[in-house]
């Protein structure tokens, strides 16, 4: 997505940049139902009611209801920064010194033509190091703050936030509440306990978009011609509860039950941590037809689960 030099001190490092991630949002268009034409938007002058073309809109900031200071194309392109192909390391610092709040939209960053050498001496000197570089960039017409780190066997640039774009936390009033509630010792400590019977290693390939599962086989379910029969949802929504004791060990108990009957040990013992596994979403729709060649994450399941009496109980360690 973009071709330029990445600077440090006197050394130029020719790279590329390619998106880090892939946003898998499920998108649609609008249809009109009765014969499923796109429908486009188009824009109207609500003063004449006219459709408006394109060359004859500006670009205008509210200041006031209903007043504009409006900006002109040419004025726009006097202040946006100056074009350049180079990304410019200003600081090294330590990566703990930054708050992920900072952080934004990754991208890879790799050696372009003739780089290469260059590139593996940069990956290399900050890996030892341990360093984190600060640099700025032009992307998009736009200058950006960004921060370049090693991740595996490449750099990994993720764009930040300036600080003022970031929230404080002491402009919300609804903090103030919670900073000034005591709470009891007791009460802590049970709160511990259920932190950490389901604590855990940290896993992402265990996470899943569950909403996106379930509307990709709804799709394919209704491409390939099923009826969809629809049923009321059951889900309850959680609601507060004014015996917050009784909550906590009524859901450290649950976690032993369930863990018990995972066959994982009901407490952690010599530092082991319990697997915690994920509740699976439920789809509220009719039995689905088998699709040939494929086998959609989102149709499995919880009821599909084996029953426990099939397990083998585990055997206690002596």
């Amino acid at each position: 997505m973009w071709m330029g030099t990445l600077t440090f001190g006197l050394v130029s490092v020719p790279v590329k940049l390619y998106s880090a991630v892939s946003h898998r949002s499920v998108h649609f268009h609008q249809l009109h139902r009765a014969d499923h034409a796109r429908i486009y938007n188009k824009r109207i002058c609500p003063v004449d009611e006219q459709e408006v073309p394109f060359e004859d809109i500006v670009k205008g900031f509210e200041i006031a209801p209903e007043r504009y200071v409006v900006i002109e194309p040419e004025e726009f392109a006097a202040i946006e920064p100056a074009f350049t192909r180079t990304i410019d390391i200003e600081d090294f610092v330590q990566f703990e010194d930054i708050d992920p709040i900072y952080f934004e939209q990754p991208y890879i960053v790799v050696p372009n033509k003739g780089g290469a050498r260059s590139y593996r001496l940069l990956l290399e000197s900050m890996r030892d190091t341990g360093k984190v570089a600060i640099a700025r960039v032009v992307l998009r017409s736009r200058e950006r703050l960004v921060a370049i780190r090693p991740r595996g066997e490449s750099l990994l640039m993720t764009t930040m936030n300036f600080a003022d774009e970031i929230v404080s936390p002491q402009a919300l009033r609804e903090l103030e509440d919670a900073e000034n509630t005591p709470i009891a010792e007791k009460e802590l400590a049970v709160a511990r306990r259920l932190v950490e019977s389901i604590s855990e290693s940290f896993d992402i390939t265990k996470y899943h978009d569950t909403y996106r599962e379930a509307l990709l086989d709804l799709i394919d379910r209704k491409a390939s011609g099923e009826d969809i029969v629809v049923e009321p949802s059951t889900q309850r929504e959680p609601t507060a509860t004014p015996d917050l004791m009784g909550a906590l060990e009524a859901s450290l108990e649950e976690v032993r039950k369930r863990q018990g009957a995972d066959g994982a040990p009901a407490a952690k013992k010599n530092g082991a941590k319990a697997t915690k596994k994920p509740t699976p979403a439920k789809i509220s729709t009719a039995p689905k037809k088998p699709t040939a060649g494929k086998t959609p994450a989102a149709a499995k399941s919880p009821t599909a689960k084996k029953p426990t009496a099939a397990k083998k109980p585990a055997k206690a360690k002596s």
